[in-house]
């Protein structure tokens, strides 16, 4: 059986999917991009607050399941250029302790939605 997790506070989908998926204890989260959920307005700044941006949405998300960062097993990080992969990770280590950190790629792409610099989806367990 599948629960669809919804919060207000990470940006509504922008296509057919939902924020996140819960079967069973295993939290699936659709990728998420640096779109601020308040303003639904892309924070493209910088590398390093578009990071952040999307962190804050996956961490709103979840919240919306009871989770949080430590119950992360996978992150996936899709990157438009890996020239940014040292800034990117700076970010998101700060959201992990480096004991108990997830599983993880980093791909690098062609191209992401609304053209953004980084993406990144992840898998939690309960």
């Amino acid at each position: 059986m599948k629960k669809i997790i919804q919060t207000k506070d990470a940006p509504a989908p922008i296509g057919p999917y939902n924020q996140a998926v819960l079967s069973g204890n295993t939290l699936y989260i659709s990728g998420q991009i640096a779109i601020n959920p308040v303003s639904g307005e892309l924070e493209l700044n910088n590398i390093e607050d578009e990071t952040e941006q999307v962190m804050r949405n996956l961490r709103a998300i979840l919240g919306a399941a009871e989770m949080s960062f430590e119950n992360v097993v996978k992150s996936s990080i899709f990157i438009s250029d890996m020239n940014n992969f040292a800034k990117i990770n700076a970010v998101y280590s700060k959201y992990f302790k480096e004991t108990t950190a997830p599983a993880r790629e980093t791909v690098e792409v062609a191209n992401l939605p609304k053209f953004v610099n980084v993406e990144i989806s992840m898998i939690a367990v309960k």
